[in-house]
């Protein structure tokens, strides 16, 4: 299946890379970076390995970091998996569409 961000996903990610880079530094920049790559193929290969949301059908709800998580959507008609948004676990969970 082919893996398709969001303007979003992609948004939210960059985002949390500036904060990293920001607060923390490269070497946290990297193993985000790597994390996130990893995920996404671990989705890639098994994209049902994550549980499905409550909020809404057919949205999955990945973990990346204790810190952030993955929200993403089949379609396997398209063979696509859809990277929706990334969501940092310390917000609101009322603020969260998925």
């Amino acid at each position: 299946m082919e893996v398709v961000w969001s303007n979003q996903a992609r948004k939210d990610y960059y985002k949390v890379l500036d904060y990293l880079n920001e607060n923390w530094g490269l070497t946290e920049v990297k193993c985000f970076v790597d994390k996130t790559e990893e995920v996404v193929e671990l989705i890639k290969k098994h994209p049902k390995t994550f549980a499905e949301s409550h909020r809404k059908i057919n949205i999955r709800k990945g973990f990346l970091t204790k810190h952030n998580s993955l929200f993403y959507k089949i379609k396997p008609r398209k063979k696509e998996i859809i990277l929706l948004a990334l969501w940092d676990n310390r917000q609101n969970p009322k603020k969260r569409k998925y």
